[in-house]
């Protein structure tokens, strides 16, 4: 095979401060040249990487939350084109492709298949994958009243690749549903209620589940939480750990007020010989698929499948000519139990999987660095097959509202075939094909519940969110419960999931009104 057309990652970098006072701590800029130095670094290169960097001709950089949603807008600064700023820091000025791809978790696997797509296709030699986030010292910051400097113009745009989707129905929206707290809550319950657990029995098995996870980042350096929650300590409603979205509570959700920052670099084998670098910092991406699931979360005929995640796992090991049996590690995205436990059924392993679930501590523990988590979740796998020449780590990363899924399959040993990216056009099709629920946005009379959450804030339970269907028709539709106080605490006492009640409209929005027993 030309060795000018086989990408390899050849070195990982990653950051995470949690220490550094605000009027000291580093902008998202800085953590990100800091992670892209480490990676240079750690490729074992001539001249701790330097002559690598310059010869860099792609760089991405993951979006920022603060260039994502509205609510983490920063209010000191914008970087107009953050993969140029970075070029000009490492001093890649042949860098022309500058790529800020959308929003979404997914986006650290798939810039990296594309990196190796390029190199493959002769389109590139050498490419920069980075991102970061510095909300923990622009939160610290903006309570101590700072005026920070964190923008910086440049002369032209990143391309930014496809634009970015709305995830929320205009009917979710207008029920309170514009979180992920709300959505994953429903997923969740949907999912316990599948499997036939009571909501104590899944908030237990939730809080089991996690604590493997904070194990693994109790002993990450690199995590923010590293006090080894147990289960019990996880599941307990307390002031320090309260519901969120019930039945979630705080310690069972993404953190995401972190400075955390991560990179990896990508070359051609011709490129890695050129620059010296050692056959044992080699690592190759042998499968890569990504696609999404019927958009919209309420559109769904079924809230605890994942058909995104089982063939976009399914297409990268086939790939690389593996099955889930040859896997020797994973890490898999975390942002709410919900997540990880599909994960599960659709790769067919147990929640308690001796191999492990998580590489970094995940998103709860380790720490959830805006889109930016599995760009970590990869530099860790790196480092974890290299140790262990030969095995296969898989990373599967989530998007959304168990929206869009994207599978990676690494290891250190050098692929018999050139590289070349699953049919994912192919797999979309196949999840398009799929009957959306019949659904109806004013809906009346005689109903019950088919899914629910009760939002909490600050003092305690604030709304009832839920899913349900008409008696009649057996339509969906979206509809909050009365907000009274002993509407939404027996919510939280009974079984809710097939509750009848009435669902009528006012003032414009669908009230479910519940009947207990």
């Amino acid at each position: 095979m030309d060795k000018t057309r086989i990408p390899v990652i050849v070195g990982t970098g990653q950051v995470t401060d949690t220490t550094s006072k605000p009027e000291e701590g580093r902008s998202p800029l800085q953590l990100m040249h800091d992670a892209v130095k480490l990676a240079a670094a750690d490729s074992g290169a001539q001249d701790q990487g330097a002559a690598l960097l310059r010869g860099l001709d792609s760089v991405t950089v993951i979006r920022l939350f603060a260039d994502t949603l509205p609510r983490f807008a920063s209010p000191f600064g914008k970087l107009a084109n953050a993969p140029w700023s970075i070029a000009q820091r490492v001093g890649a000025a042949n860098a022309t492709d500058l790529v800020c791809p959308p929003q979404g978790g997914d986006s650290s696997v798939v810039m990296l298949a594309r990196a190796c797509e390029r190199i493959a296709q002769g389109e590139s030699q050498a490419a920069l994958v980075v991102g970061g986030e510095a909300l923990r010292t622009e939160l610290a910051a903006k309570r101590a009243g700072l005026q920070l400097q964190w923008g910086e113009d440049a002369p032209t745009t990143p391309n930014q690749l496809t634009g970015v989707k709305d995830m929320y129905t205009k009917a979710e929206e207008k029920h309170g549903m514009r979180s992920a707290i709300a959505m994953y809550a429903l997923i969740g319950q949907a999912l316990r209620h599948a499997a036939g657990q009571t909501v104590d029995q899944y908030r237990e098995a939730s809080a089991k589940l996690f604590a493997r996870f904070a194990a693994v980042a109790r002993d990450n350096p690199l995590a923010t939480r590293r006090k080894g929650y147990s289960a019990e300590q996880i599941a307990e409603v307390n002031a320090e750990n309260p519901f969120v979205g019930f039945p979630y509570t705080k310690l069972m959700t993404a953190s995401a007020f972190v400075d955390q920052s991560a990179a990896f670099i990508v070359v051609s084998e011709a490129r890695a010989d050129e620059l010296g670098i050692p056959q044992d910092k080699r690592v190759y991406l042998h499968g890569e698929a990504h696609a999404h699931n019927t958009w919209f979360v309420s559109d769904r005929e079924r809230l605890d499948q994942s058909p995104a995640m089982r063939l976009t796992s399914r297409a990268a090991l086939a790939q690389a000519g593996k099955t889930i049996a040859d896997v020797d590690v994973f890490d898999i995205y975390s942002c709410f139990p919900s997540v990880v436990q599909i994960a599960c059924k659709e790769l067919g392993i147990s929640p308690d999987d001796k191999r492990g679930l998580t590489v970094t501590g995940g998103l709860p523990y380790f720490g959830g660095p805006g889109n930016n988590y599995v760009t970590h979740a990869i530099a860790e796998m790196v480092q974890r097959v290299r140790a262990k020449p030969g095995a296969y780590g898989l990373v599967m990363a989530n998007v959304g509202l168990v929206t869009k899924a994207s599978v990676g399959l690494f290891s250190t040993e050098r692929p018999n075939k050139p590289f070349m990216r699953a049919d994912s056009d192919a797999i979309q099709r196949e999840i398009d094909a799929q009957t959306k629920v019949r659904f109806t946005e004013a809906p009346q009379g005689d109903a019950t519940i088919e899914t629910y959450a009760v939002l909490h804030g600050k003092n305690g339970p604030e709304s009832g969110v839920l899913l349900g269907r008409l008696a009649a028709t057996g339509e969906r539709f979206v509809a909050n419960t009365p907000a009274d106080a002993a509407t939404l605490a027996k919510l939280e006492q009974v079984e809710g999931i097939g509750l009848p009640g009435t669902v009528t409209q006012v003032d414009g929005r669908n009230v479910f009104t519940p009947r207990f027993g």
